[in-house]
């Protein structure tokens, strides 16, 4: 009689790929041979789901897993072709009904905020665990917060306190570090040399997390606002200064960039020309640490020369979430469309040779208006053990 444990290994691995991510802590403790075979799938230098993008999304304060196998597209002989999946996910929590407004990503970990910052808690998907942070005081709706680590791996993270007592011309920002090996918040006597307002989130990359701030210089009677960009280091729980962009003309506005990663290695920057709206132009850092960055050019679009996009998209395109893909060269989009009586949440694939193809990823939830915002792209699991 032919078990579980006699199956080969590539029919094994052919099971496994097509399992979520969030259902594998049921599957991995099938038996010994199972729980290796799923760890190389998705660890192993060879794994298949390298070659496949796999994401997390906010949807109308719910979590959801995308996967997206861009393998299929720019192929000289073959039709192409999209394979795009997305699921609600459960979290395992201590209220069944949590509503979650925020979610950070690091290092396969994610940190979710619940709404009106009411709760934190970090969860590792593929573990299947979770933590829950106590706050060093309430937590306030305004309070912002990031995810790293620092070069001995210990995981930390970074809340900024709103402080709704002081004004917005004196406000000060407070800065607490709570570090997972003590499971206690530290104050720290820190501040960033430019603003970061409070709707800002950052993106970790290597531990660190890095922000948009304004710098507001004064030349010649006239005050001048523009867009850098901004590190935390987890390792010396300090800000480096101001970093360049290097756009031209200067983006003076936060709704016109957008960062975003390609594969936890670089960063990526999209910027809506500040005067010429429906062009779009992509940057990925060549160079990235906390006092230095450099930049080369990915992908420079006209939206309005895009045949197939719908028109609100083209002409008043706002960058909310995107990521690229390097070996493709491509840049997928994420917006939402009406289509009869339902809303879809749709992924618009664009290269710089005119290529344009549209992805239907699935119904948004409760007929959610506004594209769901990408959290993370090429998502990679995690073995880091929580302790609750």
């Amino acid at each position: 009689m032919t078990t579980i444990s006699d199956l080969s290994d590539d029919l094994v691995s052919d099971i496994l790929s097509r399992v979520p991510l969030t259902s594998l802590i049921s599957v991995r403790s099938t038996c010994k041979k199972w729980n290796a075979l799923s760890k190389n799938q998705i660890f192993g230098k060879k794994s298949a789901a390298r070659n496949k993008f796999l994401e997390f999304m906010i949807l109308d304060s719910s979590v959801c897993s995308l996967r997206l196998d861009l393998q299929g597209i720019r192929n000289d002989y073959e039709e192409d072709f999209v394979d795009p999946s997305m699921k609600l996910i459960s979290i395992p929590s201590n209220d069944d009904q949590v509503e979650i407004s925020q979610v950070y990503h690091c290092d396969g970990l994610l940190l979710c905020i619940a709404k009106e910052n009411s709760s934190v808690f970090v969860w590792n998907p593929y573990l299947g665990q979770t933590k829950w942070i106590r706050p060093r005081n309430t937590f306030h709706r305004y309070d912002r917060f990031a995810l790293g680590y620092d070069n001995n791996r210990n995981h930390k993270i970074l809340r900024f306190l709103y402080d709704e007592e002081s004004n917005e011309s004196s406000r000060r920002t407070h800065i607490d570090v709570y570090d997972f090996s003590s499971d206690s918040w530290r104050v720290l006597d820190v501040n960033p040399d430019c603003d970061i307002p409070f709707y800002q989130t950052g993106v970790s990359l290597k531990g660190n997390t890095y922000f948009f701030g304004q710098e507001v210089t004064q030349a010649t009677k006239v005050t001048e606002i523009e867009t850098c960009l901004l590190c935390f280091d987890f390792t010396t729980e300090r800000f480096g200064p101001c970093l360049p962009l290097l756009f031209y003309p200067p983006c003076p506005s936060f709704e016109t960039v957008t960062l975003s990663w390609v594969r936890d290695e670089k960063l990526a920057v999209l910027y809506n020309h500040y005067v010429t709206a429906e062009i779009i132009e992509i940057r990925i850092s060549t160079k990235i640490e906390p006092n230095a960055v450099s930049w080369s050019s990915f992908l420079t679009v006209d939206m309005s020369l895009v045949n197939g996009l719908p028109d609100h998209f083209s002409m008043y395109f706002e960058a909310k979430s995107f990521f690229i893909d390097e070996e493709k060269k491509v840049v997928v989009l994420f917006d939402s469309k009406e289509i009869k009586t339902c809303r879809y949440q749709m992924a618009f694939i664009i290269g710089d040779d005119g290529y344009f193809k549209s992805v239907n990823i699935g119904v948004s939830p409760n007929s959610q208006r506004k594209p769901g915002r990408l959290v993370c792209s090429s998502f990679v699991p995690s073995l880091v053990q929580l302790q609750d």
